[in-house]
């Protein structure tokens, strides 16, 4: 198996895993796997201050920074800190030449803590006592410290899943060729190997980054990603690549105007949001937004926007709504109705019933036309207004609120204004409408062919005249009108609602607030 080096650790991420995969994790497990070979003791003078430092100082320095940010930061995040090329080995697997350094009552792979900080910034002393440095990849030896740290990040980060958690392994070394003094076959085979373990914990979600130590500091440049295009990679900074995908430089811009003809009823998706001005938040804002809503509402036209982020982006349409008031107060606020358009494949073709070759298509006559107008205009609100009625919710819940404050042992009765009405639906003029309908799509005689379908299915009618019977009796056994004036039918089950409607061969259809506005009804309450 051929394997590029160059592939498993470049600086560049890797397009695919990160350029088309970027995802939302829930936290970071993080294993800093840190080159603890002799060449890496070596001072070496830093060009800013002209300091004599080495660059495993830098690492922990580097380190140590980046757990105190954690800390903070990233509560939820676990790390784990792991030397390779060590003398002493501390590891699960005991392999050679891997030392995993922790602290008390914490696991390998564990949140930071205070005391690991403290511990661990004090390690540099200690470091060639305790721990030790050494080459671990030695010519004519079979050990292979780099292939042994690797197997042990690989299983510090099986916990946890690779859809929740970000896994990476961030290795620091100041050695490009670790595998320089060997020679021959046994230098081909123990790259072949180490790339493999690198490349089998790739495909388990695991990212390997290499900081590669060299100036005498850290190369502190973020990773940057790349697209292949006419066989050349074009690089992004993430901040590039965050602008290229920005659509807009704030949730809601403005991008035109449009008449109001443009905009159809099918437009509207879902229920609007309205917007108004607040100069709490932005100061100055009224005074533009009322020069923006006069002439919306003079010309006849609608805003264009863009609204959203860059991963749900959405184009609204802004209508302006003028405030209308009476005597009494104000009845509409003037502001504007946000309305989210769609996209053209949320718009799909009328679909045509397509019947059998036998059966005949019903086409509709001028005459049920009419019939059916003429019930849309008896059932019509005129000046309708949602501010006519009562969010039956809010009242019931500032009724309880009432009942609480005012130690009341019986809740107060409210009025769902928004179910049907019942006694209007039953005025004679809405009756004889909707008769008239029915006779003209039915014909005169759909009564009879009801009463003839029963009489073919015997089973059927005897079942609902038994029904109609028992409910009958199960009815008589209340005392309706008591129960009516008292408030008490809510306290009846939407069963025992039903025996006074079927007794009274009423529809017994809709929830229990309804079956109890058309028992009242009914009582003439």
């Amino acid at each position: 198996m051929d394997l590029d080096p160059e592939d498993l650790f470049r600086d560049d991420d890797d397009a695919d895993n990160e350029f088309y995969l970027e995802r939302d994790y829930t936290k970071e497990l993080i294993v800093y796997l840190v080159d603890a070979s002799p060449k890496m003791f070596i001072p070496v003078t830093n060009s800013e201050d002209q300091k004599d430092e080495t660059h495993f100082c830098i690492a922990l320095n580097c380190i140590s920074q980046s757990l105190k940010t954690l800390i903070i930061n990233s509560s939820y995040d676990e790390v784990a800190i792991c030397f390779f090329n060590t003398k002493q080995k501390k590891n699960l697997q005991d392999l050679n030449g891997v030392f995993v350094y922790n602290v008390v009552e914490r696991e390998y792979l564990d949140r930071p803590t205070a005391r690991l900080i403290k511990e661990f910034d004090s390690i540099e002393g200690n470091f060639m006592k305790e721990i030790g440095s050494a080459y671990g990849i030695i010519s004519g030896s079979r050990e292979n410290s780099l292939y042994n740290a690797l197997w042990v990040a690989q299983a510090l980060l099986r916990k946890g899943s690779a859809k929740t958690a970000n896994k990476r392994v961030l290795l620091f070394t100041n050695e490009d060729d670790p595998f320089g003094n060997i020679k021959g076959v046994a230098k081909s085979d123990m790259v072949r190997t180490t790339l493999q373990r690198a490349k089998d914990a790739q495909e388990l979600g695991i990212s390997i980054e290499l900081l590669p130590l060299y100036t005498g500091a850290l190369f502190h440049e973020s990773p940057k990603l790349f697209q292949t295009y006419k066989n050349e990679n074009v690089k992004f900074t993430k901040e590039e690549l965050s602008e290229v995908k920005k659509v807009s430089t704030g949730q809601l811009r403005l991008l035109g105007f449009k008449p109001l003809s443009c905009l159809k009823d099918f437009h509207n998706l879902r229920p609007s949001t309205f917007l108004f001005p607040s100069d709490e938040e932005i100061l100055g804002c009224t005074c533009s937004f009322i020069a923006l809503h006069r002439s919306m509402v003079r010309l006849g036209r609608f805003a264009l926007a863009f609204f959203g982020i860059s991963t749900h982006p959405q184009l609204v349409a802004l209508i302006a709504q003028e405030e209308i008031t009476t005597p009494s107060g104000q009845v509409e606020p003037p502001g504007m109705h946000m309305i989210y358009l769609p996209y053209s494949d949320d718009i799909r073709p009328i679909e045509e019933v397509q019947m059998d070759a036998d059966n005949v298509v019903p086409n509709v006559t001028d005459e049920q036309i009419k019939k059916a107008t003429a019930v849309l205009k008896r059932i019509d609100l005129k000046d309708f207004s949602v501010c006519q009625f009562a969010n039956p919710a809010l009242q019931r819940h500032y009724a309880i609120l009432q009942a609480l404050a005012l130690d009341e042992d019986e809740m107060p009765e409210v009025k769902d204004e928004t179910l049907p009405d019942e006694q209007g639906m039953a005025r004679e003029r809405i009756v004889n409408a909707l008769e008239e309908f029915k006779v003209s799509v039915y014909g005169e005689n759909y009564l009879e062919d009801e009463a003839l379908s029963l009489s073919k299915n015997p089973d059927a009618a005897k079942k609902r005249k038994a029904a109609a019977e028992n409910a009958g009796k199960e009815s008589a056994n209340y005392e309706w009108g008591e129960l009516a004036d008292t408030g008490k039918l809510k306290d009846l089950t939407v069963v025992e609602l039903k025996y006074y409607l079927m007794a009274h061969n009423l529809p017994v259809t809709g929830k229990k607030e309804a079956l109890i506005s058309r028992i009242l009804a009914h009582l003439g309450k």
